[in-house]
């Protein structure tokens, strides 16, 4: 029998005018702590991104996107934070803040393929 590990997990959001409190999905990130696991995916629609807002640089936000990912990782072009243990990463990553880039809260589930989960989760809230 497999293994069930316990995960969080956020959604990122990309919110083009902070103000009007708008968001489009674009990514996941799901942690599990005694798995050591942290991995973010995210796609992004540009004609979608381009009804919230049409002169957003797209490549500026996959930038950042992609730097999500390298904290994830652990990267050294992550920065200092992606340098953290993996718990002060993701709680970094998925901290209230009032940007373009934002998370939802973290939710908590049990699951046996952490990877599954995480296409899952990127299907169901993304696609």
């Amino acid at each position: 029998m497999q293994e069930k590990h316990l995960y969080e997990y956020a959604v990122i959001r990309v919110v083009p005018k902070v103000e009007r409190e708008e968001f489009l999905n674009v990514g996941i990130i799901v942690f599990s702590k005694r798995a050591g696991f942290l991995k973010a995916l995210f796609e992004i629609d540009a004609s979608r991104l381009r009804l919230f807002c049409k002169d957003m640089d797209q490549d500026e936000l996959c930038s950042n996107l992609d730097s999500f990912k390298k904290i994830c990782e652990g990267n050294k072009n992550g920065g200092p934070i992606a340098q953290l243990d993996l718990a002060s990463r993701f709680r970094w990553l998925t901290a209230i803040r009032s940007s373009i880039i934002q998370t939802s809260r973290p939710h908590p589930g049990m699951t046996n393929d952490l990877n599954k989960t995480l296409n899952r989760l990127f299907n169901e809230l993304v696609l």
